[in-house]
């Protein structure tokens, strides 16, 4: 139990339900919150695909699945909230009828932003930020955003990076029949080359040559994605060289964070894979356009091996294959 803004609390309510790379930088606020308050209960409410990876991290007790709850009246979401004993809220993702159903159970502290005209009569803490404006990385304003809830200050990039290094870890193994395919002989290097429409993305053009540029006789080189990616993959996966893996579709999303966790390096854009690689320690390079609020200073990749490479334009034309390559082979140098 912790005292809180004269409240007791023992039981607090993360809303984050959106996709999976927020998820994973969110993970890093319940980190800080378990190190503030470690005997209070911290809940994620998330949807069902973003459970593998609130499950991979240790500081969270609970999770609530909203595509359960979604389709019930405020009313029965608030008696949700009774019977789990939720104490505080924060609308980090907010949803109109969840900061409803919030205040109707009677949630003592109930934490949003002012940028939405329904938390002023829903929440009883306001935070002045705007997301898309902020010069702050997505995981500090998730950080910011929890004030009310005793936080005096927000970490640096550094210090959050290394929040994840104790406490992410897959919550299943890896299976044999994925683990036999990784080599010790060789880097393995994973490349996510699509964002589901999340993020720009690279020419694919560029990772063929990248690929074809990378020493077999160093790199061991898997190819992920959705069932989706793969059917687009059928076309490009022949021009690879031989050696190339192709596990795209091949894996649920438990199945590729273990994947990623047991792997060496991976490259993508700002999708969620590449914030997974981060979370787990691994040689990760992301490649980000210029843009406001789909840059990297927001949304760039925090680990202990994370690092990237960001445009000069609102695409990621400017990124060439040799710039790729050189920061690749150093991790093999």
């Amino acid at each position: 139990m912790a005292l809180i803004d004269n409240k007791q609390i023992k039981h607090i309510l993360i809303n984050r339900i959106d996709a999976m790379g927020d998820v994973v930088l969110q993970l890093p606020t319940c980190i800080y919150l378990k190190q503030l308050y470690p005997d209070v209960t911290i809940s994620m409410l998330g949807r069902s695909y973003t459970k593998p990876v609130v499950d991979a991290c240790k500081a969270i007790d609970h999770f609530i699945n909203y595509d359960e709850i979604s389709a019930l009246s405020t009313n029965e979401i608030a008696t949700i909230f009774k019977e789990k004993g939720i104490e505080a809220i924060v609308h980090e993702f907010p949803k109109r009828h969840i900061a409803e159903a919030a205040k109707k159970a009677g949630v003592k502290l109930r934490i949003g932003t002012t940028s939405r005209n329904y938390h002023f009569f829903t929440c009883n803490r306001l935070i002045r930020l705007s997301r898309g404006k902020s010069d702050l990385h997505e995981a500090q304003q998730n950080i910011y955003l929890c004030k009310p809830l005793g936080v005096t200050h927000v970490p640096t990039l550094g210090t959050i990076a290394y929040y994840y290094k104790d406490n992410f870890k897959p919550s299943i193994e890896l299976p044999a029949r994925f683990k036999d395919q990784l080599t010790n002989n060789k880097f393995n290097l994973i490349i996510h080359s699509k964002s589901n429409g999340n993020g720009r993305e690279w020419d694919m053009d560029r990772f063929t040559a990248l690929i074809k540029l990378l020493p077999a006789d160093k790199f061991r080189i898997f190819i992920t994605g959705s069932e989706k990616e793969h059917e687009l993959f059928k076309t490009w996966i022949p021009k690879l060289p031989a050696h190339v893996i192709d596990l795209s579709g091949k894996m649920s999303l438990n199945e590729l964070i273990a994947f990623i966790y047991n792997a060496d390096g991976l490259l993508a854009s700002g999708t969620g894979p590449l914030h997974v690689a981060a979370a787990s320690g691994i040689h990760t390079l992301g490649l980000f356009p210029i843009s406001r609020s789909i840059n990297a200073t927001r949304w760039a990749p925090l680990g202990i091996k994370a690092e990237h490479i960001e445009s000069d334009s609102d695409t990621l034309d400017s990124i060439s294959v040799d710039m790729v390559f050189d920061r690749i082979s150093d991790w093999v140098r």
